[in-house]
This record gives structure tokens, sequence and C-alpha cells, in this order.
């Protein structure tokens, strides 16, 4: 059996300001109508030779991967929970540990990161399958794309030999990494050479062998961190031990060094869409190379990528840029210089600006908010909260609130009363009352609550019970 295992954990800061620290990339829809993540977990069936994936994230992002998966109707064998993140090759150990329990011995293990888009899902499961039974006999496999362009912020393979049309698998001579332009341009003239699409297909045993040859601590503190995990809902807590693993990458802690290293040519139409400028190759364009989303009226302009969110945007006479506006926030760059954006966020991370690491609209395991207004002594928010989901049984020190329902049915609780509110409906929550708000319905609840006192921070909730087994 092959269990697919996506790694969800990064930021994707080079995407900001639509990808941010605590809602990054991989829950965008950037380039289909779903998320990265759900686009990913589409790749490969959930039946016949594969298992449903485990998903490996960290605790912000534990519930976004809960929502994706319930919105797209998906199966998830297990959310794994880091509590730090240590790169690529302990998050594939914990996998094999845990393919090696689900499935037995002979399990597989198929490593896909949860943001990169590839526009023939087929052709890419056709490569999986190309490469299963040099993976069943020991071999470790990485997948490489054939280069379009001399890419210097690539990983490339070289092989020991071209691909045939029989797309058969290929020893891997080396890997370099990042090279320059020159040494890239001379990489994509050369058939030997491949992109690094980090993504691999192994057996959980033999990755386990050969990451114990070079790296056994990693392998004694992801196993400890497996057997001393704690589970809760769909949740893998994975023990403190996992702190322990060296942080490094598949690529260097075992397929640099490993001589069971094997590449599958990958002809899918991948990338990483790690910059606006590869989402903007990605994408579809007009007669003039611009590429567009969302609410955009373009005049004279040439080769652009401009993404509305919020709003209309307006583009006048300019060629090669990029234009992204979200409601808090507005990106203009040089298109081909877009990736120089993480400068932009870390200056603001820097800075402590809020637009770092969040939108207007937060993310929450029942659902969602937006602030809509916030001024001094009140706030005005819109609460979406998911069918049969609830807030923390909860009370604040500094603010009173009122709910009023504009879609759907409320439960609510305040101190020992408990009420159900309709559309139109509105009820006060006085100052220091213990209460909770719950959609007992089948449709989302949408309400407005406007907040009001001396201090609006979220800081200011004492939980006294939770669904989501938050502090």
């Amino acid at each position: 059996m092959i269990i697919p295992v996506i790694l969800a954990g990064g930021s994707g800061s080079r995407l900001w300001p639509l990808s941010r620290a605590k809602h990054p990339k991989q829950f965008h829809a950037l380039v289909s109508a779903e998320p990265l993540l759900v686009d990913a977990a589409r790749r490969v069936p959930a039946s016949g030779a594969f298992m449903p994936p485990f998903v490996i994230t960290n605790e912000e992002n534990r519930f976004g991967v809960v929502a994706a998966f319930r919105n797209a109707k998906l199966a998830c064998q297990g959310i794994v929970l880091e509590p730090e993140g240590r790169s690529t090759a302990p998050a594939a150990a914990v996998a094999a540990h845990l393919a090696l329990e689900r499935a037995g011995p002979d399990a597989l293990i198929l490593v896909m990161p949860s943001d990169h888009h590839i526009e023939n899902p087929r052709a890419c499961l056709d490569a999986v399958n190309a490469g299963r039974t040099a993976a069943q006999k020991g071999l470790l496999l990485t997948f490489g794309i054939k280069p379009t362009k001399p890419e210097t912020g690539y990983g490339y393979v070289k092989t020991d030999r071209v691909a045939d049309e029989a797309g058969a698998v290929l020893k891997v001579d080396r890997f370099v990494e990042k090279p320059d332009r020159e040494t890239a341009q001379r990489f994509c003239a050369d058939n030997h050479y491949f992109w690094n699409s980090g993504i691999f297909l192994f057996g959980a045993r033999a990755y386990l062998d050969e990451l114990a040859r070079f790296e056994p601590a990693m392998v004694e503190a992801s196993l400890a961190a497996v057997q001393n995990a704690a589970t809760d809902l769909n949740f893998i807590r994975l023990a403190d031990s996992f702190r322990d693993c060296p942080a490094d990458s598949i690529d260097y802690a075992v397929m640099e060094k490993t001589k069971k290293a094997a590449l599958v040519p990958l002809d899918a139409g991948w990338s990483d869409v790690g910059t606006w400028d590869a989402l903007y190759d990605a994408a579809e364009k007009d007669e003039r190379e611009n590429a567009t989303r969302g609410d955009v009226v373009l005049r004279n302009a040439s080769r652009c990528y401009v993404r509305a969110e919020s709003g209309l945007v307006a583009v006048s006479g300019v060629e090669d840029i990029v234009v992204v506006s979200t409601k808090d926030a507005t990106l203009v760059a040089r298109r081909t210089e877009s990736g120089t954006v993480k400068e932009v966020v870390q200056h603001l991370a820097a800075t402590r600006r809020n637009e770092a690491e969040q939108h207007t609209t937060v993310h929450r395991p029942w659902g969602s908010y937006e602030t809509l207004h916030l001024s001094d002594r009140y706030q005005v928010k819109q609460i979406v909260v998911e069918p049969g989901a609830a807030l923390s049984l909860q009370r604040h020190h500094h603010r009173a609130e009122h709910w009023i329902v504009v879609k759907g049915t409320a439960r609510v609780t305040i101190d020992s009363e408990i009420k159900l509110l309709s559309e139109n409906q509105s009820v006060y929550v006085p100052l220091g009352a213990t209460h909770r708000l719950e959609n007992p319905g089948l449709i989302p609840l949408t309400l407005i609550e406007v907040q009001s006192g001396p201090y609006l921070g979220e800081d200011d909730i004492v939980r006294l019970e939770d669904f989501y087994d938050r502090a």
C-alpha cells in the first residue's frame, strides 16, 4: 500500500500579502478553485493501492487542515502536529514509523509538499505508479522535472542517463543545490539534469534503514515522538522528543548520501508557485500576456500579474509588474523581482505589523471572524460558525458584547440561561458573564458582534471549557 504524506507546515512568505504566517499559501486557491492543500490531496485516490493521507503540520495550522479536508469532503488518516518544525527528513521519518504501524513492513510512503501546483494530476499519478516497483525493491525515488529555464532558486538532480520513452527509473548521479545562473544555463542544455520537485516515494522501512546509517539520532528521536504521541480528535500530537531530531531535509540527510537514490521523470506541468512570478507562469494569460484574478481592469498593460481579493483594481500603462490587493494590504512589485517580497515581510515582522501575521479574516476551529471596524472602545466583527461547531465557554474582564444573527440559528448560553436566536434577533452579553455561542443548524451561522469596553484584545478571553483543547 502507498500512504501519501502531505507536508503542510510552510509559511510561503514570498506570496505576501495573500499568504501570511497564520494562514499560509497552502490554504489559498492560487491556481484552481480549491486550496493548494486540497489539490495535493486529490492527486492520488484514497482507494485501490492508496490509503488516505497523513498531513504533517503544526499547532497553528491544524484547524486550517481540518477545514480544508472537511470542505472538500476528503478522507484523512491523521493530522500529525509537530511541536517544532525540523525540516522534511524528520517529518518523513515520523510518517515512515506511522506507515509501518498502519500498513505493515511493505508500506510505501509518497511524500508531497502541500503548496505546489501540478497542471496534469493524471500524469503525476502515472509517474508514481511507474516508480512503485522500484520503490518496492528498496530504491529511494525522487521525481524530477525537465528544466524549462535556468532557474537559480531550485535544486537540480543529475542522472546517469537521459530518460527514454518508457519513462524508466534513472539512477541518480548527484544532487546540486541552487547553482549560479551560468551553471543553471548549462544544466538546462544537458538532458541528464532535472529540477528536484521535492516529491519522494520510498518504502517506509527502506527510508528508516538508510536514515539510520546517516542520522541515527533522528530515527531514535522520531520513533520516541511517535510512540509517546497523544491523540485527540484526528490529531496526532508528537511528543517533545521530536525537538531532539536534527533539523535537515530529505535531500541532505539521505538522498545525497545513499547509493539507493533514483529518479522518475515527471512531465506534469509542475511548479512550486513559490513567488508571484512563478504563479504568473502557471496562470492563463490574455492576448497581451497578462494574468488576472478578481475584479481587475487593464488598460495598455502587458505581461502583468494582477490579483484583486477585495474591491476593484485598475492598472494602466505598465509592463512586467505584480499587483496583489487584499482587504488590508496591497503589493506592487516588478514581476521578475517578486522573490524579494520576503524582505518586505521580514520588515513588517520586525516592526510588529499585524499584516505580516494574519488577514482581517481570522480562521478558528469553529469557523472564522472578520474585523469590520476597530475604534477606541468599540469593535465590530462578522462571525461565521460552521454547522455543529461551538465557541469555547468563556468570559471577558474588559468588554461586553452584542450579537445580532443575520443568517442561520444560534444557541446562546449566558450564565445559566440558554436561548435560541434566529435571523434578525439579538442578545446582549454583559461584561464578566459566562457565555458560549453554538450553531445547532445545518447551514453556517453568520452574526454581527459589537464589542464595547476599555480593552478589546483577543487575549481578554478566559476559556472555561473548549471542544478543541485550546488553552
